[in-house]
């Protein structure tokens, strides 16, 4: 290399070259300082895009406990005697059941798949995520139509049999809390299918061998290595299970089950009390702080090491015959349950009504609003999510720390609860608006934020920046910091190491991240349907109005493009995991 080239480098002709200098947080070079003639702008800026990050998770619940201490004192005797007590028991058989079916669905399934192999289970590993696609209101739609005392299925019992009235029978009531339990079991189970999965894909084929050696069958070795080291990933899963359960309205409402969230709704917009929901909102906060917390002591203590760098999985036992059809029929069932019987009856009610042939053209224009709502929210999310755990990448600081962990806390709000707490800090902004542009022109603009599509916007990013966090702490993880520190010490700022490095290097994060953040946008039905402008509807809130009126089938276009635009990452997910183990096995091999 001659000495010109090398001087481009930041480097004198002869001799070594000088070591690199620490400012503001950074590796410079001589020829670099330029670029840091403040030495504490990359502070500023790193620790400002974690802090706008923390804010916007931390202010609905300052905002949410004012309004609830300056409610009238008449209030809480009220709800404490008729209200909280029903939606509380309610709430909590709904969490129980819903963990139940979840642990054993999403458990079982994911062992079987990993562990045997049988006809049908090289589809089954991507076909059993698919209810993640399914809104668990479209479901509740669905299943009440299908189920109910004039559906089709007690119908066609009432031809065969020769049933009369509904006194000749008895049929399970869909309209219950048991009947919540199933519907949310089998479309929530995924998320524990998922994590389940990817841990015992992961587990050294050594603790399987040995035991087999030894004589242990399936049975007990799933009882007594397999399901003890996946504990924490089991506990994972039932807690983002329990979280999605509570965050529900649509299909708590049509239920008829008075959960805690639907307790909020109805004291906020039916009995016009704003300080009743917003103590409400607060003792639900304690319930999520507990699913938080027993989510923490099912991971703590329970972190496992295998036996070798690169564990290879163990290979799967054949399943033939009988035993492989069995397999083969307990895996398809939740499937069918949770993805296959709402898609099937969606699909046939567009057909048998012609809906796309008498296409109504608002739900053009509520398609539009629902994308432009749910792309703003996604940029907005992966910038601060991906810009936030940057900095504390070149910024190791406790502030910045503490604020990535506080924004992260925003998915364990549910949507009714953020909704409330953001009414508040959403007005104070208009307010601030409205004086500076008053004292400026003269002229007051109204509610340009809380009035706004921007509110549902706000919600969004709120609610699902722990996604983006999350995605971004994993595809960053991955990148080493050799990377960076060869890069600095040429002079790189912080910016180019970004560009030119990082985000090549965690596209794959990226995308993920932009996929469910889009997708949990459209589905998002609790924030929206409190915090959107007047007039104007989603994919979500126009099958909410349809649901209301008992004639949810003439939404059924919606729900249906909801549901297929929700497969693309849930497939993806599923793939992806595939792909890595694949990898895995090869590498080995």
């Amino acid at each position: 290399m001659t000495g010109d080239a090398l001087g481009l480098l930041g480097r004198p002709r002869h001799g070594v070259p000088p070591a690199p200098r620490k400012r503001g947080g950074f590796f410079t070079s001589p020829t670099n300082d330029r670029l840091f003639a403040h030495p504490a702008l990359p502070l500023v800026i790193g620790a400002g895009i974690a802090a706008v990050a923390a804010l916007l998770a931390l202010a609905p619940l300052v905002s949410l406990i004012a309004i609830a201490f300056s409610a009238e004192a008449d209030i809480w005797p009220h709800l404490a005697a008729y209200v909280l007590p029903h939606a509380t028991q309610q709430t909590l058989l709904l969490l129980g059941g819903v963990a139940i079916i979840t642990a054993i669905v999403g458990v079982g399934t994911a062992w079987i798949v990993t562990t045997f192999q049988f006809p049908g289970r090289n589809a089954l590993t991507w076909l059993l995520p698919l209810p993640l696609a399914v809104p668990t209101y479209i479901v509740a739609y669905v299943y009440v139509d299908l189920l109910d005392a004039l559906g089709p299925i007690q119908g066609v019992l009432r031809l065969i049999f020769g049933w009369r009235s509904a006194a000749d029978h008895w049929f399970p009531d869909v309209r219950s809390v048991p009947g919540a339990v199933f519907l949310f079991g089998f479309v929530l189970y995924p998320y524990v299918y998922l994590a389940t999965r990817a841990v015992f894909q992961t587990q050294s084929a050594a603790f399987a061998e040995a035991a087999r050696v030894a004589g242990a069958r399936p049975w007990e070795l799933f009882r007594h290595i397999t399901l003890p080291l996946a504990r924490p990933a089991i506990a994972v899963g039932i807690s983002l299970a329990l979280l999605e359960t509570l965050n529900d309205i649509g299909a708590s409402e049509y239920l008829g089950v008075q959960t805690l969230t639907l307790s909020i709704f109805t004291t906020w917009l039916n009995r016009g009390s704003l300080a009743g929901a917003a103590q409400i909102a607060c003792m639900m906060l304690i319930l999520v702080a507990g699913l938080v917390w027993l989510e923490r002591q099912g991971r703590r203590h329970r972190s496992y090491a295998t036996l070798a760098q690169r564990p290879q999985a163990a290979a799967r036992i054949p399943l033939g015959g009988a035993r492989g059809i069995v397999a083969t029929i307990l895996c398809f069932i939740p499937v069918v349950l949770g993805f296959g019987t709402p898609a099937f009856v969606l699909l046939r009610e567009v057909i048998r009504r012609g809906l796309l042939l008498d296409f109504d053209p608002d739900l053009a224009t509520y398609a539009l609003v629902t994308i432009a709502y749910a792309a703003t929210a996604t940029v907005i999310v992966l910038a601060l999510g991906f810009g936030a755990v940057a900095a504390l990448r070149f910024l190791k600081r406790r502030f910045i720390g503490f604020c990535v962990q506080a924004a992260s806390i925003g998915y364990a709000i549910p949507g009714t609860v953020l909704a409330l707490g953001l009414l508040t800090p959403l007005v104070m902004v208009d307010n601030a608006i409205n004086w500076l542009t008053e004292t400026a022109a003269g002229v007051s603009v109204g509610l340009v934020v809380a009035g706004s599509g921007a509110a549902v916007v706000i919600a969004y990013v709120v609610r699902f920046l722990a996604i983006g966090i999350g995605f971004a702490q994993a595809g960053l993880g991955r990148v080493s910091r050799e990377f960076d520190d060869s890069a600095r010490i040429f002079g790189a700022s912080p910016l180019t190491v970004m560009r030119t490095i990082h985000l090549p290097l965690a596209r794959p994060a990226i995308w993920g991240a932009a996929l469910l953040v889009f997708v949990d946008c459209l589905k998002e039905l609790p924030a929206t349907l409190l915090l959107r402008p007047l007039n104007v509807e989603t994919l979500s809130t126009y099958i909410y109005q349809y649901a209301v009126r008992g004639n949810f089938e003439a939404g059924a276009l919606a729900a249906l493009l909801i549901v297929a635009v929700g497969i693309v990452p849930v497939i993806r997910i599923a793939r992806h995991a595939d792909l890595v183990i694949e990898s895995t096995r090869s590498s080995d091999d």
